[in-house]
């Protein structure tokens, strides 16, 4: 894989294309994401990486025009998730449920080249069980434990103990005396008895 391609920031917040050296818009770095350019959007003051923060805005001004993808209920469960403890599983269980709908995007296409003479419902039939059976993969791999490393050098995962632990003893009740338990016209019977 060939070098990232790098686009500066400056503070004038315009930003440079080091590949074709030249100042670019935003709807350039647009088009660079829908050609799949690898890039890099490094601020040029700080050298930091900004890409992330260059896409949410382009997102957010293609929200603003025309029709949305994210609706609002959508934008607020997200924002409910920043500081749960499932931020970061939300994170993975997005990213995975788009590459499983890019995937699924790409197969139909594929099938609609290759099946054009066959039965369409089968076509459709044969998408919906590849999609069920992609999604069920996605799910248990969702719903397995996630254990986070007790330490930073702990990378493994937590192994569960091998043998459980074994219930408290409960005490056992005092052995009875049976002298104490019979009754007093029993224990004078029998000395009466001896006598």
């Amino acid at each position: 894989m060939s070098e990232p391609r790098i686009i500066k920031k400056y503070p004038n917040r315009r930003l440079y294309d080091t590949a074709v050296s030249s100042y670019i818009t935003l709807e350039d770095v647009k088009l660079l994401v829908l050609e799949r350019a690898h890039f890099h959007v490094i601020d040029a003051r700080t050298n930091t990486d900004i890409t992330r923060g260059i896409l949410l805005q382009i997102i957010s001004e293609q929200e603003e025009q025309g029709n949305p993808i994210f609706t609002t209920e959508v934008l607020a469960h997200i924002i409910r998730f920043y500081g749960d403890t499932l931020q970061g599983m939300m994170g993975n269980y997005l990213e995975k449920s788009l590459q499983a709908f890019v995937d699924q995007q790409h197969l139909f296409r594929e099938q609609m080249r290759t099946f054009i003479g066959k039965n369409p419902l089968a076509m459709i039939t044969d998408l919906v069980e590849h999609n069920l059976s992609l999604w069920k993969s996605v799910n248990e791999q969702l719903q397995k434990p996630y254990a986070p490393p007790e330490t930073i050098s702990e990378l493994s995962p937590l192994s569960p103990p091998t043998t459980p632990p074994s219930p408290p003893l409960s005490p056992k009740p005092p052995a009875a005396h049976p002298e104490r338990e019979k009754p007093e016209k029993a224990r004078k019977s029998r000395k009466d008895r001896d006598a």
